[in-house]
């Protein structure tokens, strides 16, 4: 493959480092007068102001703004999306992003920016294997990520916590536990990120001992279990379970709707034109060291696959290459990337590709990304590329093998992740100073979330009601 010609910055690219250069060069305040600024800001918001959700009167009929976001979706998929959603209010929590991104533009805020998540819920961490083989914990979905509030990753997070205890049948004492104890975790590892210095903040990781060490004897079993899976999640794994053996070449496994090999992209060109065009962007994005490696590899086939709740709908293939030979797999998923949720709140993306804004998020609050995450563009849509496996264990929390009260442990952990996110992108002196050291902020915080989680109880109904009613139409899988 050879190296296309990188297409010149964007404006907006061009404006970027200039702003970093006046940021670095400008008057950096010490720790205790970031932290004193931080808790100068309770009294414009005060902790206690954060308890409070109630759906603003302009609110928005949360089933059209999921319709809308239909409309730049595959629309034979968006069945399948509202089938998944009706699983359960979980489900539709991990749906409806951009739902509680409106909610949450009308609570206060601190002004406190971080590179946000966007579309944080407890099923959007996992294990990871970083470039030296060690496994991290730490987030594991960024198609929403854009520079936001900390306060709406946090309050979206707690929420879900409680979502998903009420589903799995926990008792109030518990579901506020769950709660409580991801944002304690937050506050509390806030606080060390502020007193470490920024390199070692950039360096900073959640490995497997880390984890182990945090957790109860019970779920530490289930931890090693995450672990030991996700470890066994290769290319070579991916190869026996998404290929079959075709006149002597290996082809991926054709599962319809969800697994579907296509020769047409959407605007008619033969699949294989499409798939250069993408890859010559991708290779683009990549940094120089990945792209001699990238480059040994050649395409062997290439299908559509359906992944996620949310996602469900949007473009999304797996290429299937292979480098020396046929125990030498390499499997990408190149997934279609929209404007944030955030975005009609917060500041416009700087960058004109929202795979590389995804990518941008990724690399700054993962901490060990992809060797091969990058982005790519054809006809008109933007893409983020990354490897579809690779020690990835996929979501580390599934409601349908977790016991209620092992949740507050799981919440912790996120907190702790996300926390970790948050420093990496932001200031976590102010945000420390901001939070203090009593529980004010966890019983704030702890208040929101079960009242949000009645408004996704109330939402999840309404689409069923949609559903019943033939407003949208839902297909089974």
């Amino acid at each position: 493959m050879s190296s296309p010609t990188i297409s010149e910055q964007s404006p907006a690219d061009q404006e970027r480092p200039s702003a970093l250069l006046h940021q670095f060069l400008a008057e950096r305040r010490s720790v205790k007068e970031r932290i004193a600024a931080g808790k100068a800001l309770r009294e414009r918001v005060p902790r206690s102001d954060h308890a409070a959700f109630a759906p603003s009167p302009t609110r928005r009929d949360p089933i059209a703004i999921l319709e809308d976001q239909a409309k730049t979706r595959l629309p034979q998929l968006v069945p399948i999306r509202y089938a998944r959603m009706l699983a359960s209010p979980f489900a539709f929590l991990r749906g409806s992003a951009a739902v509680m991104a409106e909610d949450l533009s009308n609570t206060p805020t601190t002004g406190i920016t971080v590179q946000a998540c966007g579309d944080m819920h407890v099923a959007n961490f996992g294990v990871f294997g970083s470039a030296e083989r060690n496994l991290v914990f730490g987030i594991n979905d960024f198609d929403e990520t854009l520079p936001g509030p900390w306060e709406w990753d946090l309050k979206r997070l707690a929420a879900s916590a409680v979502v998903v205890a009420r589903l799995l049948g926990a008792d109030r004492v518990v579901c506020e536990s769950a709660a409580r104890s991801m944002v304690r975790s937050y506050r509390k590892r806030m606080r060390e990120y502020s007193e470490m210095g920024h390199l070692d903040v950039w360096y900073a990781r959640i490995d497997e001992q880390a984890v182990l060490s945090v957790l109860s004897p019970k779920a530490r079993k289930d931890a090693r279990q995450m672990m030991d899976k996700a470890r066994q999640r290769t290319n070579l794994q991916v190869l026996e379970k998404m290929t079959d053996l075709v006149d002597n070449e290996r082809r991926i496994r054709e599962v319809a709707p969800l697994i579907v090999r296509e020769t047409h992209t959407a605007a008619g060109r033969p699949i294989q034109e499409g798939l250069d065009q993408v890859l010559q962007t991708f290779f683009a994005s990549l940094p120089d060291d990945r792209k001699p490696l990238f480059s040994r590899y050649r395409i062997l086939d290439v299908a559509s696959k359906v992944v996620g709740v949310g996602s469900v709908g949007a473009r999304c293939w797996v290429i299937f290459l292979q480098g020396n030979d046929g125990n030498d797999p390499l499997f990408l998923q190149v997934k279609q990337a929209e404007a944030s949720v955030l975005e009609p709140y917060c500041t416009k993306s700087i960058y004109a590709a929202h795979g590389q804004r995804i990518v941008v998020g990724q690399r700054m609050i993962q901490g060990a990304p992809d060797i091969f995450l990058g982005w790519g563009a054809v006809e008109g849509v933007n893409y983020y590329v990354r490897q579809l496996r690779d020690m990835k264990g996929g979501a580390a929390f599934d409601p349908q093998k977790t016991k209620p009260e092992r949740i507050p442990d799981y919440c912790g952990l996120c907190g702790w992740a996300l926390a970790l996110a948050h420093a990496k992108s932001g200031d976590p002196a102010c945000i420390t100073g901001y939070l203090g050291t009593s529980d004010a902020i966890d019983d704030a915080i702890a208040r929101f979330a079960f009242a949000y989680a009645d408004q996704t109880e109330r939402d999840h109904a309404a689409l069923a009601s949609a559903a019943r009613e033939g407003r949208v139409t839902v297909t089974g899988e």
